[in-house]
């Protein structure tokens, strides 16, 4: 029989950066007796968001970071919209580049990631935040 079940996860950020969720994730996974099923997260900000990436080295996140600066730079003169400082607009282009929602298939309680992968949480501000990610689990539980 299929059972569903949410959570919502809080994540409080200081600036830029790769937060980690596998953990947060995983743990709510086996609190809820989760079995095999399907695991979608929705970030619910337009100025952070969501990807599976490598976990091993930082230096990835790092990278990725710095890429997607090159792909959407804090320069005013580019954007129309600069009400909220010149951190905003590039990080709406990078939420919108990255995506705001995952689904994971879930085995056994776990998610079924790649060995070197890991859930993460973008934060494109530059000032630190409270960001809300959305859990949604549909399926069997043991």
């Amino acid at each position: 029989m299929l059972t569903q079940a949410q959570k919502e996860l809080h994540v409080t950020t200081s600036g830029p950066g790769c937060y980690p969720l596998t953990g947060a994730v995983t743990d709510w996974l086996a609190a809820i007796a989760a079995a095999d099923g399907l695991l979608t997260l929705f970030c619910r900000h337009s100025s952070a968001s969501l990807v599976i990436q490598e976990n091993a080295d930082p230096d990835v996140g790092r990278d990725l970071l710095d890429a997607l600066d090159r792909l959407a730079p804090r320069d005013m003169r580019l954007y129309r919209h600069r009400t909220e400082g010149p951190d905003d607009m590039p990080a709406h282009i990078k939420a919108m580049l990255t995506g705001a929602h995952l689904a994971i298939p879930v085995r056994a309680g776990r998610p079924v990631l790649g060995t070197w992968q890991g859930v993460f949480l973008l934060e494109h501000r530059d000032r630190g935040s409270r960001r809300h990610v959305v859990c949604h689990y549909l399926g069997e539980r043991r």
